[in-house]
Parts: structure tokens; C-alpha cells; sequence
């Protein structure tokens, strides 16, 4: 498949996947009572972190070893192992999960263990259909996946509970994951011998350094999140996922730029900052220009998107959009940082991530639900001072270098032609 189709697939094929996501919560809160929604969301918030984790463990870890050079039927075994070994992986942690929660009587994280294995390896089926160059396969099991979501959540009985919600979102990936499996199957069909899943449990297999980072970078925060639910106030964790629903499809922007930025900005002849600078503006802008027209939405629209969580997530928007405005400076930041020094962007992350959450805490005891909103806010933004004032340095180091090169005598200035100093 030419390049131009191929980002173009795989840009289709994240948006869908964003939309899938958006689509899920907003059906979730029209069907349900803000309480059970709120549930809802807490469980929820527990996949994202298992997702981010095997996204980290596997599916980066397989798009990194596909690199150009690789024999494909290897690729092809690499693939099936990664798919046998996110099934496997997901049915334990599922089991971990469902089995206790179902002796406690919690039926939303029951159903959650038991649709895990479906909802990660599909996920995960993506990654090993992006590094076999096929992405419009994987856009073709995301467009099942959504076409099927989205009835089985809205011909749900209203008020339905936590679990119900819970196990109609993740059993309607289940055709998705049967037409991946069956496209991946005929796609790996000159794999390099028979799959080998143990493999990614191998002492120095990538994923291990890259589920670190995922830790320190967004799963902390997370985390706190689902705390707060757990411990404190459910509805606060609710109000929050409805807020940051109604900004998701910026995610999608934010997605593309970390995924396709890199390579753009190394290509760049000039500096990388400057452009990436530029993006990060505008993106902010995008950010900040939803987030008024958010404000100004009458309530019977948000109601219509949110059901009863639309109260509590209006609340937010201005502390939501202007998180969303520092992750847009701070994602365009770290995107340089991995282009000049690629070794900068982990402590920043795990310093920042560490703020983020403290903020987040701080803010709800101040100020409750709106307080933790802005505290998610101001860990976003220092996060994103951070990232550039690290660029700024990383740029006069290079310039200090490239001056100091320029400089420097060669061997036909104040030199004998040998090379060694006149005189």
C-alpha cells in the first residue's frame, strides 16, 4: 500500500476508534441515572488504565520491532504471538478482576473481567494490522465495532445498572474481534513457523521499558481518578468523564500528532521547535474555541449528549478546556523534546505525572468536583512548561554547539597545510 493511503487508513482508523469511545460514554449517560453512570465511569476508568498498559506492553512494543528491513513472515509470527499473548494476558487479568468481584457482590467490575479478553485483543489487533501495513483491516473491524456498540447500548431498557452497561459495551466488540481475528489469520498465513506469545515475557523485551513509562506517564493520574471514585466520591468521577467526553474528539488531534509527529519534524531541515511550537498553538486554539462553544451549548442539547451528567459536566468545561489547551502545548512539547533529546521526555513525565496527581487531590479537597478539575488543569499546564522550558535548552545547547563548530580553525585558516598550528 503507497504511504499517503496508508496514514490516511490509519488516521481513519483512529478517529473511528475515538468516535467508538466518545459514542460509548455518551450512550452510557443517556441511558443511565447519574449515579449509575457514575459507576460506570469508574469501571471504565480501570479499562483505560488495563488499556494504556497493554497498548504499552504490546501493541508499541510490536509496531516498533516492524521496522523497514524485517523479513515479513517473521512480522507475520510476531503478530500472532502478540494476539495469543493479549488473549492470554487479558483472560488472567480478567479473571483476577471478575472473580473477587463477583464473590463482593460488585457486578460492573465483574462484567468488566469478563468482557476484558474481548475488548484487549481487539484493541490490540490494530497494532498488528498497522505493522503488516494493512490499516483499512483494522478500520474495517472499527467500523464493525462501532456500528455494533452503538444499538447495544441505545436499546438498552432505560435505567439500566452499571454492569449491564458494563457488559453490552464490551460483548459488541465481539463480531469486531471475530473479523480482526479471521483478517489476521489469513493475512499472517506465511508466518515464520508457529507463534511464540512467551516471548514477550522475555528478560529486555521492549514492552517492559514502555509499560514503565505508560506508569509514570498517564496511569498515575488515572489511578487517582479511579481513588477518588472509589474513596471518596463516585459522582465526582463521573462528572469528570463526562466533561473530558465532550472533548474527545481533540483527542483525536492529539493522537495523530504523537503518532505521525515525530517522523514529520525529523524530516524538517531547519529547527524542530519552531514547528512544533506552531502546532501546539494551534491545537490550543482548537481547545479553547470548543471549549466556548461548549459553554454557550442550551442544556436541552447537553442533555440530550450526557442524560443527567450534563449538570455536573457543564460545571467543568472551563477547567476541562483549559486542560485540554495545556495538554495541547504539552503534547507538542514532548514531540520536539523526542526529536532533540529523546532521553528528557521520562523525567518529565514522571516528575509531572506526580503533580498532576497531587494537584488532582488537592484541588478536590479545596474545592470539590470544579476544584479537581482545575487541579487537573494546572498539573497539565505545569507539565507543559516543563516540556518547553526543556526544549529552550536543548535548543541553545545545539546552537552553543553549532557556533562552537563554525568557529573552530581548519586547516587551511592560521594552520600549515599538514594541519598543525602556524608558527
Amino acid at each position: 500500500m503507497r504511504p499517503g493511503r496508508a496514514v490516511a487508513f490509519s488516521i481513519a482508523d483512529q478517529g473511528v476508534a475515538a468516535l467508538t469511545n466518545i459514542a460509548v460514554v455518551i450512550f452510557a449517560a443517556r441511558q443511565s441515572s447519574a449515579g449509575a453512570f457514575a459507576e460506570f465511569a469508574v469501571v471504565y476508568a480501570v479499562f483505560a488504565v488495563l488499556l494504556g498498559a497493554c497498548t504499552a506492553y504490546v501493541g508499541q512494543s510490536l509496531v516498533l520491532r516492524g521496522g523497514a528491513g524485517r523479513d515479513p513472515a517473521e512480522l507475520a509470527r510476531d503478530c500472532r504471538s502478540a494476539a495469543l499473548f493479549a488473549l492470554a494476558a487479558a483472560g488472567a487479568a480478567g479473571a483476577l478482576l471478575a472473580i473477587p468481584s463477583y464473590a463482593l457482590s460488585a457486578p460492573a467490575p465483574a462484567a468488566l473481567g469478563l468482557v476484558l479478553p474481548i475488548v484487549l485483543t481487539q484493541d490490540t489487533l490494530r497494532y498488528a494490522f498497522s505493522v503488516l501495513h494493512l490499516p483499512h483491516l483494522a478500520l474495517a473491524a472499527d467500523v464493525l465495532r462501532l456500528a455494533v456498540a452503538v444499538p447495544a447500548l441505545a436499546l438498552l431498557p432505560g435505567g439500566p445498572g452499571a454492569g449491564t452497561l458494563v457488559l453490552a459495551w464490551g460483548l459488541s466488540a465481539l463480531p469486531a474481534l471475530g473479523l480482526a481475528g479471521w483478517l489476521l489469520y489469513r493475512a499472517t498465513a506465511d508466518a515464520a513457523g508457529p507463534p511464540d506469545p512467551a516471548a514477550l515475557l522475555r528478560r529486555g523485551h521492549l514492552g517492559q521499558r514502555f509499560l514503565v513509562e505508560f506508569g509514570v506517564g498517564n496511569a498515575s493520574s488515572q489511578l487517582a481518578i479511579i481513588g477518588l471514585g472509589a474513596f471518596a466520591n463516585p459522582l465526582a468521577v463521573g462528572a469528570l468523564r463526562g466533561a473530558s467526553t465532550v472533548f474527545g474528539p481533540l483527542n483525536v488531534l492529539y493522537n495523530a500528532a504523537t503518532g505521525f509527529g515525530p517522523p514529520l519534524l525529523g524530516r524538517q531541515p531547519g529547527g524542530k521547535a519552531r514547528p512544533a511550537a506552531l502546532a501546539g498553538g494551534a491545537l490550543a486554539a482548537v481547545a479553547v474555541l470548543w471549549a466556548l462553544v461548549l459553554s454557550v451549548l442550551p442544556d436541552s442539547w447537553g442533555r440530550q449528549l450526557l442524560g443527567d451528567t450534563w449538570q455536573a459536566a457543564s460545571a467543568l468545561i472551563p477547567a476541562t478546556g483549559t486542560q485540554y489547551a495545556a495538554m495541547a502545548l504539552g503534547t507538542c512539547g514532548l514531540l520536539a523534546l523526542r526529536v532533540l533529546s529523546p532521553r528528557a521526555t521520562l523525567p518529565i513525565q514522571l516528575v509531572f505525572s506526580l503533580v498532576s496527581v497531587v494537584a488532582l487531590l488537592t484541588g478536590y479537597a479545596l474545592g470539590g468536583i470544579l476544584g479537581a478539575a482545575w487541579g487537573l488543569a494546572v498539573g497539565s499546564a505545569a507539565k507543559a512548561a516543563a516540556a518547553w522550558t526543556r526544549v529552550a535548552f536543548e535548543v541553545r545547547v545545539s546552537e552553543a554547539a553549532a557556533t562552537g563548530r563554525d568557529a573552530a580553525p581548519g586547516p587551511g585558516a592560521g594552520a600549515e597545510p599538514d594541519g598543525r598550528p602556524a608558527g
